[in-house]
């Protein structure tokens, strides 16, 4: 079995900094993509970044120059640096990772439980 725990999220001010992390454990062979999406209050899941196993990120415009993902493969964790965080970054963030558990089978996509962030005007 593959878990994704999530951790960092909480309640910060306007313009404060918050720090996400995310462990993958279990059967894991390979991991490919890592990212972090969020959802709002009766909104739809949106891409916030995602980087690969090789290093490459992908932010959405929202985010640009405030939030940074990095990834520690040794530790199969993935990370988000949250600065100038802003009311309408208020959501639910999960954590992504597309991963291989064994050799002998093929990439499957795993999702965090989810930990809020709240961003007070």
């Amino acid at each position: 079995q593959v878990q994704l725990v999530e951790s960092g999220g909480g309640l910060v001010q306007t313009g404060g900094s918050l720090r996400l992390s995310c462990a993958a454990s279990g059967s894991i062979f390979s991991i490919n993509d890592m990212g972090w999406f969020r959802q709002a209050p009766g909104k739809q899941r949106e891409l916030v970044a995602i980087v690969t196993s090789g290093g490459t990120t992908n932010d959405a415009d929202s985010v640009k120059g405030r939030f940074t993902i990095s990834r520690d493969n040794a530790k199969n964790t993935v990370y988000l640096q949250m600065n100038s965080l802003k009311p309408e970054d208020t959501a639910v963030y999960y954590c992504y990772a597309n991963i291989r558990p064994t050799r002998l089978v093929r990439e499957y996509d795993y999702w965090g439980q989810g930990t809020q962030v709240t961003v007070s005007s």
